[in-house]
């Protein structure tokens, strides 16, 4: 079986890490290449960052800022936020990120994704999917766009259908609904879409113990869970959530 993967993510805004909660309310969480070089240490398997306000902003994602992290990792690192072209693709890349994630352009202009996916091969491109509930209590998820402000007119699991057959190598599913409550991943939504595709899916939205992972890998059938304030604040450590999951079957690098 293959080892499941803990990820840290580093939603960024003007230069520095921040948090909110439902995609409002952002506070400071710190310096992106200072937390990149803790999580590089304590044994984190991946990194993403987000530049959040780079789509609203219609500008590319901040390239120093992704230069000063990768110079702190030997780990993957996935840039999103701004990409909506080849070349904002070419200059994250070239900045020192290994994936792009594509939202918003990709929805806009589904191809993009096969014209990366040609180019870089489609280990490197990542479709994000942000999503919650169509109607409270019903589980059918919309898709948004616009860091999570826009009805972007899709279905959640046949958008990941489709971004699979486009190219996609990796969907990084957000559930807004859950995100930053710390009440536990949406293990519905993330099932749905995981049992839809071949490709990993990344759960991401709500984590907030260490019970959350499990669940998350279990009933949630994802690849890869993402979390950014239980490690942002200390609230519990790398080594401790994946020695957690190992004592519960759950096959992780340490």
């Amino acid at each position: 079986m293959l080892s499941k993967r803990v990820i840290a993510c580093l939603d960024v805004r003007n230069g520095q890490v921040v948090k909110g909660v439902n995609f409002e309310g952002l506070r400071s969480a710190g310096d992106p290449a200072e937390l990149a070089r803790r999580y590089n240490a304590e044994g984190i398997d991946e990194l993403v960052i987000l530049d959040i306000t780079a789509t609203l902003e219609a500008r590319r994602a901040l390239a120093e800022t992704i230069s000063r992290v990768a110079r702190e990792l030997f780990i993957p690192l996935a840039v999103g936020g701004g990409i909506r072209t080849e070349a904002d693709a070419a200059a994250a890349i070239e900045a020192g990120a290994d994936k792009v994630s594509l939202n918003t352009a990709a929805i806009a202009d589904p191809d993009l994704i096969t014209r990366i996916a040609d180019r870089y091969g489609s280990q490197a491109v990542v479709i994000a999917i942000d999503a919650k509930r169509a109607v409270p209590g019903v589980d059918r998820f919309s898709v948004y766009a616009r860091s999570g402000k826009a009805d972007a007119g899709r279905d959640a699991v046949e958008w990941a259908r489709e971004a699979e057959s486009r190219g996609a190598g990796e969907i990084l599913l957000t559930s807004i609904d859950r995100d930053g409550t710390k009440a536990g991943f949406d293990c519905v939504l993330t099932a749905a879409v995981s049992s839809a595709v071949s490709i990993p899916v990344i759960a991401s939205g709500g984590a907030g113990g260490l019970d959350h992972f499990v669940d998350v890998f279990t009933t949630g059938r994802a690849d890869a869970a993402l979390a950014a304030s239980i490690f942002h604040y200390a609230e519990t450590s790398v080594r401790g959530l994946k020695t957690h999951l190992r004592a519960n079957g759950i096959p992780v690098r340490l």
